[in-house]
């Protein structure tokens, strides 16, 4: 005879499958935003505003009361008040552009995992919150399907958000929510080291895991391998997002015209092409959160594994 206990789990796991069977998973088109933790808003919003040329006051950032800079028409970076000392990631959420807000909901309670209830964003978009499996606070914002690219200022570096990274711990349980629950597909993995030929491929060879979004180019970056007592310095350089430029130099010049000194501690000295082929650069705002800029397609061959779905466009 099945005891209580076995019966009751039985019954839960039926009424999962039979909900998801009902549930559909709406679609999921690309980053809507990213939000940072800041001490000094004054401070941070000049990296945003000035050297990064981005605006305020329009499109997502219309009613946020916290500093907003544009992206594009869909896309913006958002600040929240930090306090000194704050430890963990200061990437404190990531929002991806849904077909329907209340059915990523409906979808995610058939899934068994816990959300937010329908809420509506400053600018009017429905959103429902929840977190991943090692706690990072995720949304999903009803919004148009496509970036709408509306013209950028002279000065500004990039208009399109590709990716946001940050530590994974656990990267089999974080390949099940946001593959097999949520529907995100190998975009690249690689590491620091190169294999030998032949050589089988473990999760400890890999120090990067990407994988975009099922209904479009931008992608998530999974951070491994880094040593829990990490501290603040170098987690701000894995909890991080990305932004695309077309041309790197074109990209540099203008971050130096914006008032980017070139001597400066919060930039790289120069830009170079990563282990993914891609040319890259990284400055840093003034709490020391990476901001990465990046080509979208690679100049040469990745050092490990080959791409497996397409690249952003600008």
């Amino acid at each position: 005879m099945l005891r209580p206990a076995i019966i009751a789990w039985i019954s839960l796991s039926l009424f999962a499958l039979a909900s998801g069977e009902k549930a559909q998973r709406p679609k999921v088109f690309g980053v809507a935003f990213v939000r940072i933790k800041a001490i000094d808003f004054q401070k941070s919003s000049e990296t945003y505003t000035k050297i990064l040329g981005l605006r305020s006051g329009t499109n997502g950032c219309i009613n946020v009361a916290n500093p907003c800079f544009v992206v594009n028409a869909s896309q913006h970076i958002e600040l929240t008040q930090a306090h000194q000392g704050d430890s963990g990631s200061w990437l404190d959420e990531i929002a991806f552009r849904t077909s329907s807000a209340s059915g990523m909901r409906d979808y995610l309670l058939a899934q068994r995992i816990p959300v937010s209830e329908l809420k509506n964003s400053p600018h009017g978009n429905p959103f429902i919150e929840t977190r991943d499996p090692e706690g990072n606070c995720i949304a999903f914002v009803q919004t148009p399907s496509e970036v709408s690219v509306s013209r950028i200022a002279q000065n500004q570096i990039s208009s399109h958000l590709f990716h946001a990274g940050f530590v994974v711990k656990d990267l089999k349980l974080m390949k099940h929510f946001y593959m097999d629950q949520l529907g995100f597909r190998l975009y690249w993995k690689g590491g620091f080291k190169d294999l030998p030929p032949g050589t089988p491929e473990k999760d400890s060879d890999i120090d990067w895991f990407e994988i975009q979004v099922p209904n479009g180019s931008d992608w998530v970056e999974f951070m491994l391998n880094i040593p829990a007592n990490a501290d603040h310095r170098e987690l701000g350089v894995q909890n991080h997002f990305c932004l695309g430029v077309p041309n790197m130099q074109k990209a540099i010049d203008q971050l130096h015209k914006n008032g980017l000194a070139p001597d400066s501690k919060l930039a790289d000295d120069k830009s170079e092409i990563g282990r993914d082929g891609k040319w890259q650069f990284d400055i840093f705002d003034p709490d020391l959160t990476r901001i990465e800029l990046m080509e979208p397609t690679p100049a040469k061959d990745p050092c490990c594994n080959r791409y497996t779905a397409p690249h952003a466009k600008l």
